[in-house]
C-alpha cells in the first residue's frame, strides 16, 4: 500500500525517510560486502557459499535502490526500507544456521542491525518493534533448525533475550527520534508563522513609510507653493496688465506679427497664473489635517491636468462628470491621486506609441459616492503584474526613474476616505483604474 503524506508533517518526513533510506542502503551494502573479512577467517570452508549469498543481498538492495530513485518509490518508500532492512537479517539467520547455530559468531549482526536502525533511521516506533519482532524470530528458527539446536537450548534463550533487550532499546530510540522529529517540525512551523508574520509587518511598514513620504512631499509642495504665491502673482499680474495695455495700442492693431506675440504672451501668462492658482490647494491645506471638506472633483481634475500637462502633451485628455461633482475628502491628496494616475496613464501611451492618445476621466453617481475611472489606450499591464502594481516599491520603469510608491500610496489615499482603488487591463489595448468618493449629504 503506499505511503500517502496526509500533512505538512507526514510530507516532510517522507521526504526525510527517503533521503535517508538512500544512504542507509548503501550503508548496508558496504557492510554486507566487508562481511567478507569476517567469512574467510572465521569459515573459511564456507567462504564460496557465503560469498555468493553476499553478492545475492548486494544485488537486491542495489535494486531496491535503484526503485527508491523513482516516483514508485517515492510512495512506497516504507516498505522498501523494511524490506533492504530484513535482507541482511534473513542473510544473517541463514548463515547462523549453516555454521555454530546458536554458538555463531554472526549472532552480533543481528545486534548491529537494530542498534543502527534505532538510532540512525527515521522508522516509526511500531516499525522499530516489527523489525525486533522479526529479528528474534529468525534468530530462533535459524537456531531451532540447527542439527545441533537441543544442546544449544540455554545459549539460544540467552541470545534470544539479548536480541530482545536490543529490540527494545531499539525502539525506544525510535520513539524518541519520532518525538523530536515532531517537535523540530513543530518549531519549523513556527518560526515559517513568525517570518510570515515579519514579512507582513515589513510590508505595512513599507506602506507606511511610503504614505510619510509622500505626506512629506505633498508638505514640501504646499510649502513651496506658499512661498511662491507672493513672488510669483505681483509680476503676473503686472505682465498680464502690460500685455492688455499693449493690444490696445494701435502699433499693436496695425502689426500682425506684434499682435499675435501679445496673444501668446498672455496666454503663457494666464497659464502661470492658473499653474499658481492650482498650487494654492497644496500651500494653503495641510495633508491629512479637515480631510472630509466638500470639493468640486471638476476643480480637482482640471487642477491635475494642468499640474500634469508636461507629461500629458499630445495626449487627447477627455472628462465626462456629472453635472453636481462636489465629494467630500482630502482635496489635495485626491489631486494627488489623480496626477498619479494621468503621469501613469500618459507613460503607457508614450510605450504603445498610439496614433491618437486619449486618456478618458469621467465620474458616475453610485448612490452616497461617486464612481471615478480614468482610462487609456496605452501598453496595458502584464497579467502577470497586474496583482502587483500596488505593492510598495514594485515598478516596472528603468532603474531611477521611480520608486514604485506612487499606486500603494494612492492605495491607501483611497482607502483613508472608504474607497477603493481597482484596476483592470487588457495587455496592449487599454488599462483602467477605478475609485470611488464619498458625496456630502
Amino acid at each position: 500500500m503506499a505511503d500517502r503524506p496526509s500533512s505538512p508533517y507526514e510530507q516532510q518526513l517522507s521526504d526525510f525517510r527517503l533521503t535517508y533510506s538512500k544512504a542507509g542502503s548503501i550503508t548496508s551494502i558496504v557492510l554486507v560486502l566487508a562481511g567478507f573479512g569476517l567469512d574467510y577467517f572465521s569459515y573459511p570452508e564456507r567462504l564460496l557459499e557465503f560469498t555468493l549469498l553476499r553478492v545475492l543481498v548486494v544485488v537486491l538492495t542495489l535494486g531496491i535502490l535503484r526503485v527508491l530513485f523513482t516516483e514508485f518509490g517515492r510512495r512506497h518508500v516504507r516498505s522498501l526500507t523494511m524490506l533492504w532492512l530484513l535482507l541482511p537479517q534473513i542473510m544473517i539467520a541463514f548463515m547462523i544456521y549453516e555454521t555454530d547455530g546458536a554458538q555463531s559468531i554472526y549472532f552480533v549482526g543481528l545486534h548491529l542491525a537494530l542498534y543502527a536502525v534505532g538510532i540512525i533511521l527515521p522508522i516509526s516506533f511500531f516499525e522499530g518493534i516489527g523489525f525486533g519482532v522479526v529479528t528474534l524470530v529468525l534468530y530462533v528458527v535459524a537456531c531451532a533448525l540447527h542439527p545441533d539446536a537441543a544442546s544449544s537450548t540455554a545459549r539460544m534463550v540467552t541470545n534470544s533475550l539479548f536480541i530482545l533487550f536490543s529490540a527494545g532499546a531499539s525502539a525506544v530510540c525510535t520513539w524518541f527520534n519520532e518525538k523530536a522529529r515532531l517537535r523540530l517540525f513543530q518549531l519549523q512551523h513556527e518560526v515559517s508563522e513568525k517570518n510570515a508574520s515579519l514579512r507582513e509587518i515589513n510590508q505595512t511598514l513599507a506602506e507606511v513609510k511610503g504614505q510619510l513620504l509622500q505626506r512629506e512631499k505633498m508638505a514640501a509642495i504646499g510649502t513651496l507653493s506658499a512661498g511662491l504665491l507672493h513672488e510669483l502673482n505681483n509680476p503676473v499680474n503686472y505682465s498680464l496688465m502690460a500685455i492688455n495695455m499693449g493690444l490696445t495700442c494701435k502699433g499693436a492693431q496695425s502689426d500682425e506679427m506684434l499682435k499675435e506675440s501679445l496673444v501668446d504672451a498672455r496666454e503663457g501668462m494666464q497659464r502661470i497664473q492658473n499653474i499658481v492658482t492650482d498650487l494654492k490647494t497644496f500651500a494653503y491645506q495641510k495633508p491629512g489635517q479637515d480631510s472630509l471638506r466638500p470639493f468640486l472633483l471638476e476643480n480637482a481634475v482640471r487642477s491635475a491636468v494642468r499640474l500634469a500637462g508636461y507629461e500629458l502633451k499630445g495626449v487627447d485628455v477627455v472628462i465626462d462628470l456629472p453635472q453636481d461633482s462636489h465629494v467630500l475628502g482630502d482635496e489635495p491628496a485626491i489631486i494627488g491621486v489623480l496626477i498619479n494616475l494621468l503621469s501613469n496613464a500618459a507613460l503607457a501611451l508614450q510605450a504603445a506609441k498610439r496614433e491618437q492618445p486619449r486618456i478618458a476621466v469621467t465620474a458616475t453617481l453610485q448612490g452616497h459616492r461617486l464612481g471615478v475611472s480614468v482610462r487609456d489606450n496605452g501598453s496595458g499591464i502584464d497579467p502577470d503584474n497586474l496583482s502587483r502594481v500596488f505593492e510598495p516599491f514594485f515598478t516596472t520603469r528603468d532603474v531611477g526613474a521611480g520608486l514604485g510608491l506612487g499606486l500603494s500610496v494612492s492605495y491607501g489615499i483611497v482607502h483613508r476616505h472608504g474607497g477603493t482603488l481597482a484596476v483592470e487591463s487588457e495587455l496592449g489595448s487599454w488599462t483602467e483604474f477605478t475609485f470611488d468618493l464619498p458625496r456630502p449629504e
